[in-house]
């Protein structure tokens, strides 16, 4: 779910771009984040995702392989960072979603037996889950591909954002917010999802492009630090107080934020109107000081067509003919924007 900051991001933060812009940048992607819209949004018209002749579901991997070629002919350099081991707090939201695909699952099935095609694709995009074997499976594309990849001792965002805080990357990549109460610089969206796409219901397409979040420019323009917005976070809902506090919206929690002097007294005040088993202190110092690991390597390698093959046309019956050519581009891209280029450091908000 991640936090719901989107209404107060003021508009001299965020900067709407064409994905030719981002060239040369290193992109810390949320590999977690990456895959579910890859599931979610690669399916049949019924809403089936795409399997292999075993029953085994490719959404993920056809996903990963043809939209990071693409990232990479347009001359971004993408890592990708997957989660660890999710912490204790997290585990009511992880309850929640297993709920939420579980109906999700029931009202597809329902869907899908009256012929409700528009419907059964709806609810089959919210039932998408993601196994250790297909996160190993991507992981091993990945280094077939050449694409460097970093593994988070727990949460990807926070590690993503330790990349950007390092300068190791220039942005974070994911959908959700998460990354700038982690303390990212520059928060990058919609990488998985950029090109024309549907609205839901409607007969009726859209442009997506890259939209650029700037932290700085955003708390500048909100009047508020860092530290102000973990504590709007957890007013409004996190993965670790998925409910947040009643009466709070993003706006509502941002008023408050902008009065608060002392954050260790705002959290004393509203610990009572957080369940019992929610501690404000510990969601704070999670995001203030999240825990991220700098022992990793960030390296693009030429593609190795031959293991490329191995694992999406011999294991998972992809086209030969369309991932050969689709690694032909990726390695003449790799030629042009990849090997021994100097990443851009440059920034975009002054």
């Amino acid at each position: 779910m991640g936090v719901n900051i989107r209404d107060i991001i003021p508009d001299q933060a965020r900067r709407e771009v064409d994905l030719k812009a981002l060239k040369g940048y290193v992109i810390a992607l949320d590999g977690y984040n990456m895959l579910y819209q890859f599931l979610s949004a690669i399916r049949q018209p019924d809403g089936t995702p795409l399997k292999d002749s075993q029953g085994r579901v490719t959404s993920h991997l056809s996903g990963l392989f043809y939209r990071t070629i693409n990232l990479v002919e347009e001359g971004l350099k993408p890592v990708y960072v997957f989660d660890g081991k999710p912490p204790e707090m997290k585990r009511k939201e992880i309850e929640e979603r297993v709920a939420r695909k579980k109906e999700a699952a029931e009202k597809y099935a329902k869907a899908k037996e009256s012929g409700s095609i528009e419907e059964a694709r709806k609810y089959a995009q919210a039932t998408s889950e993601l196994s250790s074997d297909m996160v190993s499976e991507a992981k091993r594309l990945l280094d077939y591909m050449g694409i460097p990849w970093v593994q988070a001792p727990a949460d990807g965002e926070a590690q993503a954002a330790h990349l950007a805080q390092k300068g190791d990357a220039w942005a974070a990549g994911s959908q959700d917010y998460d990354s700038l109460l982690f303390g990212a610089p520059r928060l990058v969206r919609n990488l998985a999802i950029t090109g024309k796409r549907k609205l839901p219901n409607k007969d009726e397409y859209v442009e997506v492009k890259p939209e650029i979040i700037d932290l700085n420019a955003m708390l500048k323009a909100l009047g508020i630090t860092r530290e102000q917005l973990i504590l709007l976070g957890i007013l409004v809902g996190t993965d670790f107080d998925p409910d947040g506090i009643k009466g709070y919206g993003p706006k509502t929690a941002l008023n408050f934020v902008k009065g608060v002097k002392d954050v260790t007294k705002a959290l004393e005040s509203i610990k009572s109107q957080l369940p019992g088993d929610v501690d404000p202190f510990k969601i704070f110092d999670y995001f203030a000081k999240p825990p991220v690991s700098s022992d990793y390597r960030i390296l693009f390698k030429e593609p190795d067509v031959e293991k490329i093959k191995e694992l999406l046309v011999r294991e998972h019956d992809f086209s030969e003919d369309r991932v050969v050519k689709a690694a032909e581009r990726l390695a003449k891209a790799f030629k042009e924007n990849l090997r021994g280029k100097q990443s851009r450091l440059d920034m975009w908000f002054g």
